[in-house]
């Protein structure tokens, strides 16, 4: 018997100096690889907001590499919050 796989959701507000360097298309390219749905964009008070679904162990791996941040990106904090997935499809940067 097949039982149906949990997704959770997350939502990561990063930040430090992430927007003008390249930071959501680098979240976006994490996320694809690791077959998340969701999306990423600037924040009015320059932080990033990255909202990502998927399998636990997927969403923990692309906080990771979210802390470490893109080449010219430097990081100073995420505040991650975790919920039930609530099905999105695709991965986009708005």
């Amino acid at each position: 018997m097949d039982f149906p796989v949990k997704k959770h959701r997350i939502t990561a507000l990063v930040s430090g100096h992430v927007q003008g360097v390249g930071y959501r298309r680098f979240a976006q390219l994490r996320a694809e690889n690791l077959r998340l749905a969701g999306y990423t964009n600037n924040l009015d008070d320059g932080r990033v907001e990255v909202i990502a679904e998927g399998l636990k162990p997927d969403l923990e791996q692309l906080l990771h590499h979210l802390g470490k941040g893109s080449t010219h990106a430097k990081v100073s904090s995420i505040e991650a919050t975790w919920a039930e997935a609530t099905g999105l499809e695709g991965f986009y940067v708005y």
